[in-house]
């Protein structure tokens, strides 16, 4: 199940030697092509194909109404209704320190003044059907709201009843959604991107979702809002030394796992007796989960045990995978940290597994994966917002650019916007 990579004589271009995930060098382009079409082309009559298509559900409606996520929010157990709340509570507090005031740049007489403006419409993606995640709702709908984004839209796959889970249906009402479509799949980000007689047209999608649903992200990208990070399967890194009990490591290392296939779930270490424990033990633990059969695909087809010299070596692996979460599961872990170049999320010490950080933390859980770390960040209020600069010209500031816009327009043989700039000082 777990496979074993040694790299304690390897240096360099990691990159060369570490296997990754087959779904990455096999987008289903056509495939998604052809559904973003189909959406585009003939609206809710596609989606309810589609719908009984893929999720093998005869939908009578697209959406589900507010009065259905009320309902779901007041009959839900409450414990779960108050741990949805608490963590609702954690990530609408730590988005609102995200947000920045307008700024002024004030210049030899001339003043730039950036503007903050959040889109008006927000598509939200979460993924459903077999499973349910409430807490992707909260993940993505919240700092929407936090950013001041005037309507959220919600895509769900919906069950084999054709229903959506009473807990996604409660995030959703705590999150304060507007309008939630039981749609899933590539279909749902089409719908979602273009529009339909039901679904409201966003200006930004973001949320997790699998191969299909992140490549419609890219097949769209040019008539809406994409955040840059490619949040696909889940993948998580998990650094460990002996330090930590074996077995947390290994926990660790299925949690992100047994989101299903094609995800990346892999344990570095230096020492070892844990990279010799780790396969069996890994087996072990898995005995007990009722998601055994969806981890054991991820686990066998990205799972890797890696042993390396020490833990710079281990750092220097881990930032040429660039996961979507990395946990350091060492009491040491504070040299370790200056090391971290990519990685959507990072977990510190023995106490900090990522499924703090999947529900309760505060910051989202939906973060770049593929690689896309090594550029991109978890989603924030500015993945909602645009920047807009204003800019204010005196005379005497004029008096004083004008011959420098000249030049370079002289250089760049434009001559009108020269001119504009020096018809300005003449009387």
């Amino acid at each position: 199940m777990l496979k074993t990579l040694d790299l304690r004589e390897s240096s360099g271009n990691y990159l060369s030697v570490l296997p990754r995930p087959k779904a990455q060098g096999e987008p289903p382009v056509e495939a998604v092509r052809k559904i973003c079409d189909e959406v585009r082309q003939r609206g809710d009559r596609a989606l309810f194909e589609m719908t009984k298509k893929f999720d093998k559900v005869d939908l009578k409606e697209l959406e589900v109404t507010r009065d259905a996520m009320e309902a779901a929010y007041s009959g839900l157990d409450p414990g779960l209704r108050n741990s949805l709340e608490v963590a609702a509570e954690a990530i609408s507090g730590y988005y609102e320190i995200e947000l920045h005031e307008d700024r002024e740049f004030h210049h030899n007489g001339l003043i730039v003044q950036q503007m903050t403006v959040p889109v008006a419409v927000a598509g939200c993606y979460v993924p459903g059907g077999k499973a349910r995640y409430p807490s992707s709702v909260l993940m993505t709908a919240i700092p929407a709201r936090v950013a001041g984004v005037e309507e959220i839209i919600l895509c769900v796959p919906p069950r084999s009843d054709g229903t959506v889970d009473d807990a996604t249906l409660a995030a959703a009402h705590i999150a304060s959604v507007d309008h939630l479509y039981s749609i899933g799949g590539a279909q749902a980000i089409a719908a979602m991107a273009y529009g339909t007689e039901t679904v409201r047209k966003a200006d930004v999608i973001v949320g997790p979702g699998n191969i299909y649903v992140s490549q419609a992200k890219r097949e769209v990208s040019s008539v809406v809002g994409v955040p840059t990070s490619f949040a696909g399967p889940s993948e998580v890194v998990v650094i460990a030394d002996n330090t930590v009990h074996a077995k947390w490591a290994i926990m660790d290392v299925i949690v992100q796992a047994e989101h299903g296939p094609d995800g990346l779930a892999w344990l570095i270490t230096w020492d070892e007796d844990l990279a010799a424990r780790a396969p069996s033990l890994c087996e072990t633990l898995l005995e007990k989960s009722p998601r055994q059969k969806e981890t054991a695909m991820t686990l066998n087809e990205g799972g890797y045990v890696v042993l390396v010299r020490d833990f710079q070596q281990a750092l220097e692996v881990s930032n040429a995978i660039a996961p979507e979460h990395l946990e350091i599961l060492s009491t040491k872990y504070e040299k370790m940290v200056p090391l971290i170049r990519n990685a959507g999320a990072v977990f510190l010490g023995p106490y900090a597994p990522a499924s703090v950080g999947d529900y309760i933390a505060g910051p989202s859980h939906v973060l770049p994966t593929y690689g896309t770390a090594r550029f991109a960040s978890a989603l924030s209020v500015v993945d909602f917002q645009k920047r807009i600069h204003a800019v204010e010209v005196s005379k005497s500031a004029m008096e004083y650019i004008a011959p420098h816009v000249e030049a370079i327009a002289k250089a760049e043989g434009l001559w009108a916007h020269g001119q504009a700039a020096k018809m300005r000082l003449k009387k």
